[in-house]
């Protein structure tokens, strides 16, 4: 049996309701459009080595130093079906001793933009412009003779490339393009004079069609160990298929303390159109960087 409430508590009853309503929280719309679709930060790296002989018996320079640093930066767009990846790496590192004086161990400067249309949730509709260069002049000491080999821009790699974004996995993409366009710049005159990297001499570029793939994978091993590597693979349709060019580019990152972490760069190059090696320094071969360091390491 439902008893009726008297007028007069009934009304205090809705009044003390809508005060209670009243004092709550209200909740801000935000509009779609307004939602953050950007994912952007970095991870910065340097490392410093010095050493000091004097009457050393075993031999060895009196003095050396060496300091490096990495920088990659990263901003990730996605919304509905459209994502948009960016990233940049810059290298650099300086060696001094007494014997060999003072000369660059690392420079490059990589960038890669690469937007994606999903067709589902493995496979993107995808458009890739890749920018790979160095800052500063160069040199190669053969023979311990020291030879201009690459400044800014010379060379230089662009490459424009649309295809099929293959990705099974949150830290693994593959991409593969029949149908690449490819750019080898050499701005340096001297350099052009020499046709250096491929370019006919007196020219500043090359263009070259082919097709590419490249493979990127990252993977957290324990919470502070972290392995990234990228493999790009490019075939020159009109001069010497087979011989594929391969850029390779590993980053081993072990962080020992709050701002200090242990980090291994390891590149391996081969470009069939750099033809300094060999008995005859006219062929190509392949080329390794490998630079390992303890030092200060800031993510943001």
């Amino acid at each position: 049996m439902i008893t009726a409430l008297p007028k007069g508590m009934a009304q205090d009853a809705v009044i003390r309701r809508l005060q209670t309503e009243s004092l709550r929280p209200v909740k801000k719309y935000i509009p779609d459009s307004l939602i953050k679709k950007w994912k952007s930060g970095g991870n910065y790296t340097l490392t410093i080595g010095q050493g000091t002989l004097s009457n050393w018996a075993a031999g060895g320079d009196q003095f050396s130093f060496t300091i490096n640093t990495i920088l990659q930066l990263y901003s990730y767009y996605c919304k509905d079906r459209n994502s948009w990846d960016n990233t940049l790496d810059i290298f650099f590192g300086y060696i001094n001793t007494t014997s060999l004086g003072s000369r660059k161990n690392d420079d490059r400067f990589d960038l890669i933009s690469k937007y994606g249309y999903s067709l589902n949730k493995k496979v993107n509709l995808a458009t890739l412009f890749n920018l790979r260069s160095q800052f500063i002049r160069g040199y190669t000491y053969p023979n311990n003779v020291k030879t201009f080999a690459s400044t800014f821009m010379s060379p230089g790699y662009i490459i424009f490339s649309q295809g099929l974004d293959f990705k099974p996995k949150k830290n693994l993409s593959v991409f593969f393009s029949p149908l690449t366009a490819r750019w080898v710049i050499v701005t340096d005159p001297e350099l052009s004079r020499r046709g250096e990297y491929g370019v006919k001499p007196g020219t500043k570029s090359i263009n070259q069609l082919g097709a590419f793939g490249t493979l990127t994978f990252e993977k957290n091993f324990t919470k502070y160990v972290l392995y990234k590597t990228r493999v790009d693979l490019f075939s020159n349709y009109k001069t010497n298929p087979q011989n594929i060019d391969l850029f390779v580019t590993n980053v081993l990152n072990a962080k020992i303390g709050k701002n200090l972490a242990l980090n291994w760069n390891l590149d391996l190059v081969y470009d069939d159109d750099v033809r300094l090696f060999g008995a005859a320094k006219k062929s190509p071969g392949l080329q390794l960087k490998s630079i390992v360091g303890i030092g200060l390491q800031v993510k943001f």
